[in-house]
Parts: C-alpha cells; sequence; structure tokens
C-alpha cells in the first residue's frame, strides 16, 4: 500500500476541463490548446488513448516518406508529431513544438471531437481516426497509467474497471470518444479505421491511408511499410517505442510501452462478472449508434 501511496505522489495532478479529466499542465493551458491554429495542410492523428496511436503515426511517416526507413528514424514519435494537447513540464509543450513546426505538418491528439480546436475543422484539415474495441482498450490503458507518471495511478484492475466504464480517466468515456468522431466522419475529412482490420490486413488498411493522403505507393513500398510497422518490429525500434522518455516519467520495467498489441488480451484480464457488467453497460451506450455492430470482441 505504501508504494501505491508514493506512486501518487510522484504522479502529475489531474483537473477536469469540459467535462473531461487531464493532467494540470494541460487543464492551465486549456485556453491555447482551444486557440490553436491548424493550417489546411496539417494532417491530424486522433485516437482514443492506446488504440494503436503509434503505429498510425509510424504507417504514416513511412507513407509520407515513401518507405524511407533512414527518413523514419529520424526522431523519436514524440518528435515527429507534436501531441497538441500534451505538456509534460520536463519534456515540452506539443503545443509550442507544433506551433514552431514548418508545414506540412502531421499532428495527434486524443481529444474528443467536441474538444477538438475548432481551427482543425474550419480549415478543412485531413484526419486519421483510429478506434479500438473497447475491452482491449481498457486493458491497454490500464497497463499504460501503471507505468507512465505523467497519468493517475490507475489502482487496482477492479477500481479501474469501474472508473473506465464511468468515463473517469484521462480523455474521458471510451463510447463518447469513438461515437462523437463517427458521427462526424461524413462531415468533414475523416478516414475513420479501426485497429483490429488494421491486425487482420495491414496492406489493406495502409493502401486505404496512402490513399488518404495522397499517395500512390507500390506493392513493394506497401510490404516494406507492413512489415517496418509489425508490432515486433517497432518494439525493438529506439524511434518508436518510447525508450528515449526518461525512467521517471515511463517505466518500462513496470509495463512496456509496447505490451502486447493483439487482439483479445481483454479474455485475459476480465472476470465472467465483468464481462457481463461490460457487455449490459455496452449495450446502453451504444444503442444509439450505427458503430456498435462493428466491435466483434473476439
Amino acid at each position: 500500500m505504501e508504494d501505491l501511496t508514493l506512486d501518487w505522489q510522484e504522479r502529475i495532478s489531474v483537473d477536469y476541463v469540459g467535462g473531461m479529466l487531464q493532467p494540470t499542465p494541460t487543464c492551465e493551458a486549456w485556453d491555447q490548446i482551444c486557440n490553436f491554429q491548424a493550417r489546411p495542410d496539417d494532417l491530424l492523428i486522433s485516437t482514443y488513448p492506446k488504440a494503436g496511436t503509434t503505429w498510425t503515426q509510424e504507417i504514416v511517416d513511412l507513407i509520407q516518406n515513401d518507405g524511407n526507413v533512414d527518413k523514419s528514424q529520424r526522431a523519436p514519435t514524440h518528435i515527429r508529431f507534436p501531441f497538441i494537447e500534451w505538456i509534460i513540464p520536463s519534456i515540452g509543450s506539443g503545443l509550442e513544438q507544433a506551433n514552431a513546426m514548418p508545414s506540412p505538418r502531421t499532428i495527434k491528439t486524443h481529444l474528443p471531437i467536441h474538444l477538438l480546436p475548432p481551427s482543425f475543422l474550419e480549415k478543412n484539415c485531413k484526419i486519421i481516426y483510429v478506434a479500438r474495441n473497447a475491452k482491449d482498450n481498457m486493458v491497454s490503458y490500464y497497463h499504460f497509467q501503471r507505468m507512465n507518471k505523467a497519468l493517475p495511478a490507475p489502482g487496482t484492475w477492479e477500481e479501474y474497471f469501474e472508473s473506465f466504464l464511468m468515463g473517469k480517466v484521462c480523455w474521458g468515456s471510451w463510447h463518447d470518444h469513438v461515437k462523437g468522431w463517427w458521427k462526424a466522419k461524413d462531415q468533414h475529412r475523416i478516414l475513420y479505421l479501426f485497429y483490429e482490420d488494421m491486425k487482420k490486413n495491414p496492406k489493406h488498411e495502409i493502401r486505404k491511408m496512402a490513399e488518404f493522403i495522397g499517395k500512390d505507393l507500390d506493392d513493394k513500398v506497401l510490404d516494406k511499410i507492413v512489415h517496418q510497422t509489425t508490432f515486433d518490429v517497432m518494439k525493438q525500434n529506439p524511434m518508436a517505442n518510447y525508450s528515449s522518455i526518461p525512467n521517471e516519467i515511463m517505466n518500462h520495467s513496470i509495463s512496456p510501452f509496447m505490451r502486447k498489441g493483439t487482439i483479445g488480451d481483454w479474455k485475459n484480464h476480465f472476470t465472467v462478472a465483468q464481462n457481463e457488467i461490460f457487455d449490459e453497460d455496452y449495450k446502453k451506450k451504444m444503442t444509439d449508434s450505427s458503430l456498435a455492430s462493428h466491435f466483434q470482441f473476439e
């Protein structure tokens, strides 16, 4: 128990902004984040946390660089892709990083669409959104919070299960997040993808991303990108596995940033009772969206 108390003390504090839990530095800079000025040629990668964000970023970078691996290894992920709402005092501000970056920029966010800086939609920016099934997403986020001191301590698995279902985690409710972006996809330039499709047929989904970005890549380049963005290759890539983040912030010995990257790991965590509670809750919260049928809990 003492370790958990110490864990809390070492972590960044959190607060609510726009009804969503966020680290305090983000809350304090919220006005600047809302007023962020997107540029028409910006590409935004948006996901709920732990839904395949880093994987998508690596794919996009390789697409933009025609499969050139050396170029994609020019810097760690968090340097290549400003994370606009993320501010860690010892690492820096994604907002400042984005503002200083020359065009064309590729930017990352975990914000639900109703809290996205309006300029992204006003400037008609291209946006790639990736959704992951909620059960695996919950498990991945739980382990991520265990190792990431820039987020609240998750507590026990049982406690976290409750927090996640209530949306009392950073970036809010998974259900609202995936539904909000789904609803917006037909009004804006949003390519809405599913993590599970990316796992089952990566080449097909990578081709979709390339076409959306405006790149015509041949099979050889696509195959190279598929290989380079497999879980095992990325796990060994210091420019993609977040090993460059100081250990005081991300402790990979607690749980590696790139942990499993599989479908169905929730079965190793959910009890029968939790699964029943989850399914009932899911049915209620997703009943108003055509998105519900897209997720199969395998």
